[in-house]
This record gives C-alpha cells, structure tokens and sequence, in this order.
C-alpha cells in the first residue's frame, strides 16, 4: 500500500490546487499542489541517495514550509520521520540523534545536531520565499520516486516525548495509528478550516495529524515565534477561522487591554489541548471570543483521547475534558489495574487502533506503559461522571500526601483559578517535618502591583476545598516554568519551592 501521508499530499494537490496549505513570514504562500510537488523531487533525491523503508530521518527545523515538504517525502519512500523540536538545547537535541540513530538529517544549519554517526547524510536547509528555491540541495528537478509499498503495521513516525519525568523516549506511529487518527478527525476537523501552528511541528498534534489537515485542505499560518498580540493581530488580518493551542495562550490573548479593538468575527471555534483549561478560563473565552470552546485530551503514546463537540453541552468543557472519541476505549483503573466504576479516581487508560506501536528501541518501556489488553497507561488520574465525562484531577506522580489525606494538585488549581487576582497558578508539594507534605500555590498575579496574599488564597478558597487542601505557602512569579513541549515544568517549580522557607499561616491544625 501507499503511505497514508503520501497518498493525502497527492489526492489535496488534485483536489485543492493552489489554494494554500501553509503561509508564513509576510505573507509568502505555499499550495497544496506546490507542497506535493516539491515533495515529489526532494523523495527522488531521497531514493537516489538510498533512502528507503525503516530509515530514520532526523527533521531538524523549527516551523517552516521545508519542515512540511521533507516529511511529506519521507512518507513516499517509506522512511520513518523524527521530528526535534527546534527549541530543544543542543545536548537534548545530540540525545534524540543518537537515540534516532538516522540515515539521513534535515536541518537549518542552527539545528544540525554533532556527533552524528558515520553513515548520516546531512541537508542543510536555507528558509526560502519561494517553493522553486525550498530545499534546492536535495532535488533531484521534474523527478518522481518510483513509489515504495508499506505495510500498515510499518513505522511512519517517531515522535519524542517531552521527558518532564525522566529522558525522552520515541513514540512510534506506523502507517496504520496514523490512518486510525485520520478518521476519528474526519469528524472533528473542518473542511476548508483555517489555523495559527503556535507550536513545534515536531510535537503529536501536527506529526499524526497532518494526513487529515491535507484531507481536509486545512490552511496553516506559520509562526516563528508566537505572542499574544501577534496571535490575535495575524487572527484578525488572516481571517483565522480556529485558534488552537494551550490554554495559556488564550489566558494571554484575553489579558491585553486592547483586545476588544480586534476584529475577530471570522473565528468559528477555540480549541484547547496540551493541558487542563481551567473553568473560568472556558467561561471567559467563550463570552469574550463569542464562538465555542472545545477541550481535547490524549498522550503522545494514545495518538487520540477524549473532546467536547460544538454540540455537546458548553458546560462539558468547563468540568471536563469530555467524551471519547470514536473509536477510543476509556477505562479508569486502580494501581492492580482492574477496571473501576463510575466516580472512582484511578489511572486514565485509553484504548484504540491509533495508540503507538511502542517506544522505539525501548521494550522495556514499551512494556511498562501497555496494560495487557494493549491499553496505554496515561499516568494521568480521574474519573468519569454519570454522563460519560472524564473529570482529571492530577497526574500519578504529582499527588502528594498532607497529613494522611491525599491531595491532587489539578483538583486544587482549578478552585484558585477563579481567584480574581489569579492569572495562572500551579500547587505543587513540599516537604514538611509536621505534615509530611503541603501544597504551595505558585502564582502569576492578574496584577503584578497587588498579588493576592496567602491568606486571601486560603480565605478564598475554602469554601471549594477541605481544609487539608488548602495551600500553607504562596510564591508569586512573572510567569510558570514550562518545557518545550508548552507543558508546565513541574520539576523546575519543586526546585522553586524547595528552595523558599515555608511560611506558616494560621492553619489550624490538621
């Protein structure tokens, strides 16, 4: 069979032409029937070199057109793409090299990775205007490749984890995960829909989903770097009918005091991903934005997980991060991993035809993650309510445990978040000699001259939260430590607060 990428990038440059599939800089254009076309000569080249099925190749760019023509042709001849994020510091991106182990590395010169093994051909790529100029150096001009079968059960894609608990590790995606994802977008993607990539392309979201953004001739808007203003500045000039990203960005877009000078009529949705959206937040961007607001939740591992629908309750992405997905199995289960009922916490599993094939050239943590009916273990913690919503309330790890009772940071976070003076929060835990742990608020004020006082927190919050939940220090910041992958760092933050004396409220005992 044809790779299921290869195949979209051929049947969207017929069906779409020269409508565009990604613009970037100041308002240069790349068409679908370019972006193919382009990908057709640069896989030529590939196969003339010796690049063919099960070989590695290393993606090495930040968020440009190259980065979408290169692994486009690695799907024609069956290579297997591994995209780094261009973020990364150097040795992170030497690890995944050498984790990757690749026959060939595209990269802006910025971005080649040292040491690389003897037999590693390296593309050196130079950001062009133009498709004629895109990756001149390896193009073979009015070529095709001969067309190389895969299996579905091939590997297509690596896509690196962000190693927030440990090193990274190389999820991999054969031809199959990534047909399977395709279609359970058929039906949440929007045909002709247009969006901002605010975020690597190396991440989960594009890797596995781009054969459905060309099935869908979604356009693209590539950002160097993103901000708040030019977010919504580029929403409005474009014509954006989608904002997608973290929720932090929107918190960020709703904080400018000229939001309401930007025509943003075109919008049709938000979605949100990559982390719980607070309540409030959910509220506030649906009123202010005046279009729906949609949460997604997976892993890297499961490919696909849960959402909210434009017809689902608006309520549903406030206390939730809603529904599976078609064709995803959710089970909650308890540390025997035994599946449990509805309102009982355990771990968050998910199920389908799209979750990975295994992390690349680790069985043993490939076996870890799998439970035996092949389920993922998502780390995460929740449960699902009577109307078949999954409520998170933390990750494994990050529970700790305040005099006996168990405390969930998430559960906490979401309380404070409606704090007025609260921009952003994370609680995180730190040791005590009395209590064992207790949770410190690490906060981002909405007003940096005034930040909201321990006390206040506390006052504020008890009316939502038992009493062993309540927060016994604050630490107010400029902004929350994230990783690469747009995730909040929670090392970086135990690091913070271990650091600090504690304060000592009036809490009144246990």
């Amino acid at each position: 069979m044809e790779s299921a990428l290869a195949r979209a990038s051929r049947l969207a440059a017929r069906r779409y032409g020269d409508d565009v599939v990604c613009s970037w800089g100041d308002g240069r254009q790349l068409s679908f029937a370019a972006l193919d076309a382009v990908a057709d000569e640069v896989a030529a080249w590939m196969e003339h070199r010796g690049v063919g099925t099960g070989d590695v190749v290393l993606l090495a760019m930040p968020s440009i057109p190259e980065y979408m023509v290169a692994y486009v042709a690695t799907q024609k001849v069956g290579a297997v793409a591994a995209g780094v994020n261009a973020r990364l510091s150097l040795p992170e991106r030497e690890r995944l090299s050498e984790l990757a182990d690749p026959r060939l590395v595209v990269a802006t010169a910025d971005l080649v990775p040292n040491g690389l093994g003897a037999g590693t051909e390296v593309v050196e790529v130079s950001p062009a205007a133009e498709a004629p100029s895109m990756l001149r150096r390896a193009r073979l001009a009015g070529e095709a490749p001969t067309g190389r079968e895969v299996a579905p059960s091939d590997p297509a894609v690596i896509v690196f984890t962000s190693g927030t608990t440990g090193l990274p590790k190389g999820a991999v995606f054969g031809h199959r995960q990534l047909t399977a994802i395709a279609a359970a977008d058929a039906g949440g993607h929007h045909l002709r829909a247009s969006t901002m990539v605010s975020t690597s392309l190396a991440l989960l979201g594009f890797m596995t989903k781009f054969e459905s953004y060309l099935e869908q001739a979604c356009s693209m808007l590539l950002l160097a770097e993103w901000h708040a203003r030019d977010a919504l500045r580029l929403t409005a000039e474009h014509r954006l009918s989608t904002i997608g990203g973290i929720p932090t960005q929107v918190a960020l877009m709703l904080r400018l005091p000229d939001f309401g000078r930007y025509d943003l009529s075109s919008l049709k949705r938000i979605v949100l991903g990559g982390a719980p959206a607070p309540p409030a937040l959910v509220r506030e961007a649906r009123e202010r934005f005046g279009v729906p607001v949609l949460v997604r939740y997976s892993c890297t591992e499961a490919g696909i997980g849960l959402g909210t629908s434009e017809t689902d309750p608006p309520e549903d992405a406030e206390v939730s991060v809603g529904r599976p997905r078609r064709g995803v199995e959710l089970t909650i289960r308890d540390e025997e991993l035994r599946p449990l009922g509805v309102g009982e916490t355990g771990e968050v599993c998910l199920r389908s035809e799209a979750v990975m094939l295994g992390y690349y050239q680790n069985a043993a943590a490939s076996a870890a993650v799998f439970t035996d009916d092949g389920a993922v273990r998502t780390g995460d913690l929740g449960w699902v309510d009577e109307d078949g919503r999954l409520r998170l309330v933390g990750r494994s790890k990050d529970m700790y445990i305040r005099g006996g009772y168990n405390v969930f940071p998430v559960e906490v976070e979401r309380v404070l978040l409606n704090h007025p003076g609260v921009a952003e929060v994370a609680v995180v835990p730190r040791t005590d000699d009395v209590m064992g742990e207790i949770g410190v608020a690490v906060v981002v004020p909405r007003d940096a001259g005034g930040p909201p006082t321990l006390d206040e927190i506390r006052a504020f919050a008890q009316g939502g939260l038992a009493r062993f939940k309540l927060p016994e220090d604050v630490v107010i910041v400029d902004e929350l430590p994230r990783t690469v992958g747009e995730k909040i760092d929670r090392g970086a933050l135990h690091a913070l607060v271990a650091s600090r004396r504690p304060a000592a409220p009036d809490t009144g005992g246990a």
